[in-house]
């Protein structure tokens, strides 16, 4: 089999400084020069002038980093051009980090620090010590989630610890923010106890009016989230798992209006049944599917196994594969209408996916690298979706965090509980009109502005159903000061 060519990617994009020898023809060569290398040349600036050359800073994407290499190698060897420096984009956006905190009210006079501030403050102190539920409305408690992680599963790249954690969970507050207009902050733990970790959790509740557990290794992460769904008053809700289920069920109930099939017909196979497998797994039973397989590094999960298993794998053995199918991947990939990856790149072939049923659907999830590349699976399947933000049908938790918390806070409800799960998934796969339904287009874009709204519309619609909303609908300067 070729080895397929990938697409260069802005996550691996360089700026070179180039000083260029101030003769004609020379731009020509160094972008004739990055486009045989392979790299898509994005802006071309002019910045300075020396002594018989121009200087320019040419931005260019690449395939990775040994790829991005490549193309400054190739610049290094063209005669007449020296590299003066290269900065990588991604690692410039992250310098200092990306988040900081801003005053909502101006501070400007002795009036106005008297009521910020002291004396006035101790009178709304007071207000909240008669009544701890006014924190809700007269703190940024009604506005804040914290995002909260271990670093022991972050992203593809496993347990790399709580520093190298923060810059996703940096990431998850400004989509809080630009999404849902949550203030979001990333809290970062230097433990890997459960007891420990559920212990402080629980000691920030009076701050936040959301918990959102992030990258926790399983099978920790059900018991901390159960126990602290259990034991707090405010939404917990890991989002590895659920959020990535929702935007799962929501990207596969518009899969099925193009292949035409039935999800109770379905046979399923599931890879990595860690936290996100095994929520997936549930909302997608809760939707109505009864043939799902669930694969780890051992093979099938079948009744009886022995091997390899936890509380969370026994579940799943009695819950899952009623034709207790057995063997490797490969094996029960056979006859397969959805393969749902959410384990590691590289986990399957194109031999895999010639062996399943017809208009077969693949979510490879993965994250940076699927389980298949979509350039190499697109000639075996009739739906390809992935984790990813450079090609189509990005299954990404950004569709479902935001407005299900934003849903959670209006209204005031105490946990997020299945029906407001499934709520999510079903409000986001209607903002795919039938006109706009397509292979390429089974989930709105994640800059699509009306997913959040609707979401949390419909979100607080199925708390105040199910009896966990404490807020009823009022004006907003009654909300503000109830």
């Amino acid at each position: 089999m070729m080895a397929m060519t990938l697409s260069p990617s802005e996550s691996y994009s360089i700026t070179m400084r180039l000083e260029i020898q101030n003769k004609v023809g020379m731009l020509g060569k160094v972008t004739t020069a990055i486009g045989a290398a392979g790299g898509d040349i994005g802006a071309i600036d002019l910045s300075g002038h020396g002594k018989g050359t121009v200087i320019r800073d040419i931005t260019a994407r690449a395939r990775g980093i040994e790829h991005a290499q490549e193309i400054i190698n190739t610049m290094k060897h063209i005669p007449g051009v020296k590299v003066v420096n290269v900065s990588d984009r991604t690692f410039l956006m992250h310098l200092g980090g990306k988040i900081e905190i801003h005053n909502k009210i101006p501070v400007k006079t002795r009036n106005d620090l008297s009521m910020a501030y002291t004396p006035g403050v101790a009178r709304v102190c007071m207000a909240i010590h008669k009544d701890v539920k006014k924190s809700f409305s007269l703190t940024i408690r009604r506005n804040a989630v914290a995002v909260v992680s271990d670093g022991t599963a972050v992203l593809g790249l496993g347990d790399i610890g709580p520093e190298a954690a923060m810059p996703v969970m940096e990431g998850k507050a400004m989509l809080f923010k630009e999404f849902a207009g949550i203030d979001a902050w990333p809290i970062c733990l230097n433990t890997k106890d459960t007891e420990e970790i559920i212990r402080v959790v629980k000691a920030l509740e009076p701050t936040f009016g959301g918990i959102n557990l992030e990258d926790i290794s399983a099978p920790r992460c059900f018991e901390i989230e159960e126990r602290l769904k259990a034991e707090m008053g405010i939404p917990v809700f890991h989002d590895d798992q659920h959020g990535t289920a929702v935007v799962v069920l929501a990207s596969l109930l518009n899969s099925l209006k193009i292949v035409k099939k039935r999800i109770e017909d379905m046979k399923i196979v599931v890879a990595g049944v860690g936290a996100s497998g095994v929520a997936c797994s549930k909302i997608i039973m809760n939707a109505g599917a009864r043939n799902i397989i669930g694969v780890d590094r051992i093979g099938a999960i079948f009744k009886g196994r022995k091997q390899h298993m936890n509380f969370m794998k026994d579940w799943y053995a009695e819950h899952t594969n009623p034709f207790n199918e057995k063997g490797k991947l490969s094996d029960v990939i056979s006859g397969a209408d959805l393969f749902l990856g959410l384990a590691g790149p590289g986990l399957i072939t194109v031999d895999d996916l010639k062996k399943m049923a017809k208009d077969p659907i693949v979510f490879a999830m993965a994250n940076p690298d699927p389980e298949i590349m979509p350039e190499e699976a697109a000639p075996y399947v009739r739906i390809m979706a992935t984790g990813r933000s450079d090609y189509p049908n990005q299954i990404n938790n950004v569709l479902c965090f935001p407005g299900i918390f934003r849903g959670a806070l209006d209204s005031r409800a105490t946990c997020i509980n299945e029906e407001m799960k499934l709520a999510a998934a079903y409000a986001i796969a209607s903002c795919v009109g039938k006109e706009e339904l397509s292979e390429d287009y089974i989930i709105p874009s994640v800059f699509n502005r009306k997913v959040a709204p609707i979401v949390a519309k419909e979100v607080s619609r199925a708390a105040h159903r199910t009896k966990v909303a404490r807020r009823t609908s009022r004006t907003y300067m009654e909300i503000h000061l109830d």
